[in-house]
């Protein structure tokens, strides 16, 4: 281990060659500008001028803002390539997963357009889940005198790393090395941002024949964005942030032969790519999805942590403006009075976290907690579902919520099913669907999602992931094996999916959209950001979305199992004491599973798990419904046992 320290160290380059490499990429850069018009030739977009009209019609004391919730994958990326067309001076992108397949190359293409036609197009990555391809960051980094790309936190100041570098980094700066920018943000002429959970990677966008995230991000149109763009900066200015030609590996590309072509783009579903682009151009389809749907509200703040959060500052100043998400979030809950609706991808809670849900529990009139997560079917990490699944009496019982476990197929998500799969729908209703709309009130007014897909799937190609991919955000891949790295094989076949939103509605009057994963992680290690809304119109469609997402078509509810006649309270005491042991878990019968609703003339809608007649109307489908477990079953023992430990960092 200490040869490939020293081995890493050694194939550093020498700041006069790093200088040499920044000079043949600024000299490669090409000065041309293809447009003499002062708007840059931009797209003519409703959805831009939708800020400009939020900025006119703002005051000092009185901002305008517009703000649409993105639900559709397939359509965020439309917004994101139309809004990059319609740029008129500058285009920040900021993010964590930046890959090279269909959607991320489509979204390149645009900036390096962008940035033809006169644009100051700024790119910051993450360094451990972004572009690896050397020499395509090679390309980028000589293509254009209006294009910068720069490289957050690199671990050996490199853009690839192999096994050894992960391995040298948890010996040598294991803190350091876990300090991500979780951040997304595209922020389009300091008017209008985009902020939410997706990246740059076609399973955020319904494209992968897979495996696709169901996700959310939100358009917000004024004054706010100038935040937005005044938070990239931060990030764009601190040390940490590295010009892609200054990292070891890209230096030598640049050193040994000059800047490279930029690598052609071989597009899997070039349909998909003429369909997607005719729309990213059409004002009359960018009217009806975003604009007609886009909500005038009132009090918006971005909020965001600084690169600050990744220094060790002094415990007398435990803030100092560093950590900044996690305090705003945390007093918004505190507020609660009568319900708190949490969606996150990742279960897991700090011990802060779950002294603040007791304090909740603790009042005379608790607010109603729902949280709508993943199981371990839909999830694609295994190892920290482990760790909410072995809390599960603690998260029912002593802080109240009320969970619901995402399927992996479910029936009545917020995309276009026909897309999606290469196999057609049989048109048969999704069950319960009847008694979704008398329970939730049907789909949020003003939703822009065309294609409810309310219908019963057929066999598609495939459920196995087998894509050598980055899939999750809460760990680096080191820490276990590539099928450890990847969703765990479920018992049918099909393109399935896994919850990715993080969103917060609290009394239906705040509504929060970001990257923040109410996690150990998104508190201490990654740097997070979150638009929060305080308009009970947006908080009453934020909060349709989410019951959406937990309806019976869509999740599974968790509630305690029936009592046995006998040896109840043996049984929960045994398990109780094995759930808080450090390390080991040894009692396999759980206080609570995993229940399915069962439609009928006595069950004619969903309940809550606290109804009297709950289990008449819902039945168990055992703790881990539709994971193909056989031996899969002891690995997650495994990750039960152990996986405490690993908490901190997860």
């Amino acid at each position: 281990m200490l040869a490939a320290l020293l081995a890493s160290g050694c194939a550093s380059l020498s700041n006069q060659q790093r200088e040499r490499a920044e000079g043949i990429a600024i000299a490669a850069r090409s000065t041309v500008v293809d447009c003499d018009q002062p708007d840059r030739c931009a797209l003519d977009s409703p959805l831009r001028a939708l800020g400009g009209k939020a900025i006119a019609e703002s005051t000092a004391q009185v901002p305008r803002h517009y703000a649409t919730i993105l639900d559709e994958g397939e359509l965020s990326l439309v917004a994101r390539l139309n809004l990059i067309r319609s740029a008129t001076r500058s285009v920040d992108l900021q993010t964590y997963i930046f890959d090279t397949d269909d959607s991320a190359r489509m979204v390149i293409d645009e900036l390096l357009a962008a940035a033809r036609r006169g644009v100051k197009v700024r790119v910051l990555i993450d360094q451990l889940s972004a572009i690896s391809d050397v020499q395509m960051l090679g390309a980028l980094s000589g293509a254009h005198a209006n294009f910068e790309l720069r490289v957050y936190n690199p671990a050996f100041g490199k853009a690839k790393l192999n096994y050894f570098d992960y391995a040298g980094s948890v010996l040598c700066c294991f803190r350091r090395f876990n300090q991500r920018m979780h951040n997304k943000l595209l922020v389009i002429d300091d008017v209008i941002g985009v902020v939410g959970g997706r990246n740059y990677q076609d399973d955020y966008y319904d494209w992968d024949k897979e495996y696709n995230f169901r996700d959310r991000d939100v358009v917000v149109a004024g004054p706010e964005a100038r935040e937005m763009a005044a938070n990239f900066q931060a990030f764009w200015d601190a040390r940490r942030s590295v010009p892609a030609e200054r990292l070891n590996d890209v230096g030598k590309t640049l050193l040994n032969g000059g800047v490279p072509a930029m690598p052609q783009a071989a597009f899997r579903r070039p349909e998909r790519i003429e369909r997607v682009n005719a729309e990213a151009s059409d004002p009359q389809f960018i009217e009806d999805a975003f604009v007609d749907t886009a909500l005038p509200v009132r009090s918006v703040s971005y909020v965001a942590d600084l690169p600050r959060k990744h220094r060790r500052e002094r415990e007398a100043q435990p803030l100092n403006g560093q950590h900044l998400t996690e305090p705003r979030l945390d007093a918004l809950i505190s507020q609660a009075q009568t319900e708190v609706l949490l969606q996150t991808p990742y279960l897991v809670l700090s011990k802060p976290a779950q002294a603040l849900f007791k304090t909740l529990r603790q009042r005379e009139t608790p607010p109603r907690v729902v949280v709508s997560t993943n199981s371990l079917a839909a999830t694609d990490n295994p190892i920290v579902y482990a760790l909410s699944y072995k809390y599960k009496r603690r998260n029912l019982r002593e802080l109240g919520f009320n969970i619901y476990e995402y399927k992996p197929f479910p029936l009545d998500a917020p995309i276009n099913y026909a897309q999606l799969l290469p196999a057609p729908l049989d048109g048969e209703p999704a069950s319960g669907s009847s008694s979704r709309n008398r329970l939730i009130g049907g789909s949020a007014a003003g939703s822009n999602v065309r294609g409810s897909g309310s219908g019963r799937r057929l066999s598609a190609d495939g459920s196995e992931v087998e894509r050598d991919v980055l899939r999750t955000e809460t760990r680096p891949s080191f820490l276990g094996t590539r099928a450890v790295n990847r969703p765990l094989p479920v018992t049918r076949r099909g393109a399935r999916m896994g919850l990715h939103a993080k969103s917060l509605v609290v009394d239906r009057r705040i509504g929060v959209i970001g990257t923040h994963n109410f996690d150990p992680r998104s508190e201490n290690y990654n740097t997070e950001g979150a638009v929060i809304i305080e308009d009970p119109v947006f908080a009453e469609q934020l909060a349709q979305s989410i019951l959406r997402d937990v309806h019976p078509d869509n999740s599974w509810v968790v509630a305690p199992r029936e009592k046995p006649p006998v040896l109840a309270g043996l049984n929960y005491s045994l398990g109780k004491a094995s759930e808080a042991l450090p390390v080991l878990d040894f009692w396999p019968w759980r206080y609570a599973t995993d229940y399915a609703f069962v439609p009928g003339p006595e069950c004619p809608q969903p309940l809550r798990r606290q109804d009297p007649r709950f289990h008449t109307c819902y039945t168990a489908v055992g703790d881990f419904p539709e994971v193909d477990v056989g031996p899969k079953w002891v690995l997650v023992r495994m990750l039960t046992a152990f996986g405490a430990g690993l908490v901190p960092i997860l």
